[in-house]
């Protein structure tokens, strides 16, 4: 479908190409052991999965600071889950998330492959809402980062997804026109809207089983990617 019109492809990280529910899991489980905090690690998630989603959208809407996010995050699932536990030790369990949550390397089924397919015939790059400090450190831990050529962040930009500056920006680093490129990504709002906005062709990986819509192509596996490049 887009193979003799696109030659950039961008993709987003966390819960595209990155397993971030899987890697963020892992991550909680052995902070909150080594830090003796006694919840259970599926009761925990359960509760901060969705406070974490809706603090990203206020991060990414401008609404909260980076720091308002790591902390407050934490603190209402605790509140939520009735668990007492000082800020202090919140602030430990949030900078030690940052820390050791890039160690872990579990990319989506299929990533790789499709990568390797994608290489040798396009561009490809990044466009992440992420923390610049660790989202170089997924890509090297979970060894993907030579495939990619750019590397857009937010914090680079100084706006975060679906504002089109960031999308700008990543086409400009990569000397590409828009009806060129295609942008591959989870988020209805940040990847597929966002970039539709300044006229990017989208294809939308459905990880969050959202309902269907009509902006663009759904996929539900990375391998599906080959049936349109």
């Amino acid at each position: 479908m887009f193979k003799n019109l696109v030659t950039d492809v961008f993709f987003d990280l966390d819960h595209t190409l990155w397993d971030f529910e899987k890697n963020s899991a892992l991550t909680f489980q052995k902070i909150l052991a080594e830090n003796s905090v006694n919840v259970e690690l599926n009761d925990f998630l359960r509760v901060y999965i969705p406070i974490n989603f809706e603090f990203w959208k206020l991060y990414r809407e401008g609404k909260i600071s980076k720091s308002d996010l790591r902390f407050q995050r934490l603190k209402i699932t605790f509140d939520k889950l009735g668990y007492s536990i000082s800020n202090e030790l919140i602030d430990v369990l949030s900078d030690q998330y940052i820390e050791h949550l890039s160690s872990y390397n579990h990319l989506f089924p299929n990533a790789t492959e499709v990568l390797d397919y994608l290489k040798p015939h396009y561009k490809l790059h990044i466009i992440t809402n992420g923390f610049q400090e660790i989202q170089h450190k997924k890509l090297r831990s979970s060894n993907i980062h030579n495939y990619f050529e750019h590397i857009i962040n937010s914090e680079m930009a100084g706006v975060k997804k679906p504002n089109p500056i960031i999308f700008r920006l990543a086409l400009e680093k990569a000397k590409v026109q828009p009806h060129k490129s295609l942008m591959i990504g989870d988020s209805l709002e940040a990847d597929i809207m966002g970039a539709r906005s300044v006229g990017l062709h989208t294809l939308h990986f459905n990880a969050n089983n959202e309902p269907k819509h009509e902006y663009c192509d759904m996929i539900h596996d990375l391998s599906e990617i080959k049936s349109y490049l």
